[in-house]
């Protein structure tokens, strides 16, 4: 809805008509582009991206690890590809880095709980609007901050740098349960394209491991706030 909107409101519609082409054509029907998107365990262009954009960004991964991986893999038959287990068992390893480590950290899953709460009880008492989520995140917070709303002032206040929490599945606040991520890299062996899971055994048991946490979720214990 707001990718649509966004780009209906932008000059590409135009661009796009001087040339002849129906923007709705080219950009909001994914499945032409099957490079994109494609269901998981498939790798895709966006599943690549986030995870390896987010890894070397908070440095999981090297810029030498990245370009190994990006030489590796090929499109065969429309679908992203790679060439050696290596590089299958390497970028298997850094999805559930992204997917399981990172995204599920207490931290992480502290932090984004109060921001949802936040961001509920913001919309909910009309302080901001569905339109404000397009703003730059800073200007977003930035609105929250200057509010003066004490409901919205109390729940932000709660998300510092100084707050500590740990992971405590007896004893625990907050319980949360992401989007189950699975990953099997189709994988090009002796000319037929085979998942990798079928070929490596380490990629079997980190795909066993991510389910088994991603569908028992993160117990987060707050410590102090």
């Amino acid at each position: 809805m707001i990718f649509s909107s966004v780009v209906k409101n932008s000059e590409i519609p135009a661009i796009l008509a001087k040339y002849g082409y129906n923007y709705e054509d080219i950009l909001l029907d994914d499945s032409k582009w099957t490079l994109l998107e494609r269901s998981a365990p498939e790798l895709c262009a966006d599943r690549v991206d986030y995870t390896l954009r987010d890894m070397y960004t908070y440095g999981y991964v090297s810029l030498e690890e990245v370009h190994s991986f990006l030489e590796d893999v090929i499109a065969v038959d429309g679908k992203m590809v790679v060439q050696s287990v290596e590089m299958a068992e390497w970028f298997t390893e850094t999805y559930y880095k992204e997917v399981i480590d990172f995204f599920m950290e207490p931290m992480n899953i502290y932090g984004n709980d109060m921001l949802a709460k936040t961001l509920k009880v913001a919309l909910h008492k009309r302080i901001i609007h569905a339109d404000d989520f397009l703003l730059e995140d800073e200007e977003l917070i930035s609105k929250l901050q200057q509010c003066n709303d004490p409901e919205v002032e109390a729940l932000l206040s709660k998300v510092h740098r100084n707050v500590k929490v740990k992971e405590d599945r007896n004893d625990y606040d907050l319980h949360q349960k992401n989007k189950v991520r699975l990953i099997d890299p189709p994988l090009l062996r002796e000319g037929k394209i085979v998942q990798s899971s079928v070929v490596s055994e380490n990629i079997r048991q980190m795909s066993d491991i991510g389910y088994e946490k991603a569908v028992r979720g993160m117990y987060v214990k707050l410590i102090s706030e």
